[in-house]
């Protein structure tokens, strides 16, 4: 007796021949590494140092580095990323927060590569706003760091001359940080539009709304102590109801209508003319003109005549007469007259 035996197991199904002249999907490229952030061939921190962090928008990638890793994170920029065009250096002043010095540098393509832009960027604070030069790495920087300097009082120790660069000489203070006073606007007003209340109509004045380093002119300044305070502004809305206080309406009936309700204008015929054409009462009035009676022959009625347009008619300016007609009514004209003449002159002499 024989012991069954197991089943062979299926073939497995051949999978389908790929349709001729449709080319193999390619694979999904590999997931970068950890830290990785837009073009960056590494991670942020394993290119420039712990701290770092890095953001990528609208085409160009930012990376915010401590304020000691400066020098270090610019000459990563520049041997490792090949980042060797430098474009500027400059600074931005953040309340509270310090001075964000930022250094935008850019690698250059090859040709059909894209353009990769760079941003280092790094915080001081605004008591001791301090960074090395960095002119040994980029010598476009001593321009932009002289100007920085000047704008907002970073220092940039090492650096070869940081001379004045904008400003005149004896110059104080940093005109591009927020705290700033802009003393000429203390002694002279902004020669702008001027404010409600302010034109000598007599209407209500709006509280003056100064821009960030502007004082109050009756605090500092020539004038401290010594302006009047600021009128205040009447009240509106449920304050105004809650006080009791409501503007005066003005009155109007109903035959005055609203005040977008204008009366009809005057209807003016031609002869009457323009409503700004008016008779003068010390110049005397024009005789009238005497009839003339009209030129007619016989048998037609004469055409009317406009009153305010009397050259306004269909008539010609003479007869013309038929060249047919012209010898034969001629010459009965002459018969006829010389006949006639003839017979009163023999009747005379009868």
């Amino acid at each position: 007796m024989t012991e069954p035996t197991d089943p062979a197991p299926d073939p497995a199904p051949e999978s389908a021949p790929e349709p001729a002249g449709e080319p193999a999907p390619e694979p999904a490229p590999e997931p970068a590494g950890p830290g990785t952030v837009g073009w960056l061939p590494g991670g942020v921190e394993a290119l420039f140092g712990a701290g770092a962090t890095a953001e990528d928008a609208y085409g160009l990638l930012t990376v915010d580095v401590p304020a000691e890793s400066w020098l270090s994170a610019l000459r990563v920029a520049r041997d490792a990323l090949d980042c060797t065009f430098f474009d500027w250096l400059s600074a931005v002043d953040e309340p509270g927060t310090g001075f964000h010095v930022c250094a935008h540098v850019a690698a250059l393509p090859a040709p059909g590569e894209p353009l990769r832009r760079l941003v280092v960027r790094t915080t001081v604070p605004h008591e001791a706003p301090s960074l090395p030069t960095a002119t040994a790495i980029y010598d476009g920087a001593s321009w932009h760091e002289r100007e920085t300097h000047e704008m907002f009082g970073v220092d940039f120790p090492d650096h070869p001359d940081l001379a004045p660069l904008l400003l005149p000489e004896g110059f104080e203070g940093h005109p591009l940080r927020k705290d700033f006073v802009l003393a000429a606007r203390v002694a002279k007003t902004w020669p702008g539009a001027k404010e409600p209340g302010e034109s000598g109509h007599g209407g209500p004045k709006r509280r003056t709304m100064l821009p960030p380093g502007v004082p109050d002119p009756n605090e500092w300044g020539p004038l401290k102590g010594q302006l009047p305070p600021a009128p205040s502004r009447p009240a509106r809305g449920r304050a105004a109801a809650a006080s009791g206080e409501r503007p005066a309406r003005r009155t109007r009936s109903a035959g005055d209508g609203s005040a977008t309700q204008r009366p009809p204008r005057r209807a003016r015929s031609a002869t009457e003319g323009s409503a700004s054409q008016r008779p003068d009462a010390t110049a005397p009035a024009p005789e009238p003109a005497e009839p003339t009676k009209p030129t007619e022959s016989a048998g037609e009625a004469a055409a009317p005549r406009s009153t305010d347009a009397p050259w306004h008619h269909d008539r010609p300016a003479f007869e013309e007469k038929p060249e047919g007609d012209s010898g034969k009514d001629t010459g009965n004209d002459s018969d006829r007259d010389t006949g006639q003449d003839t017979g009163d002159a023999r009747g005379d002499e009868g």
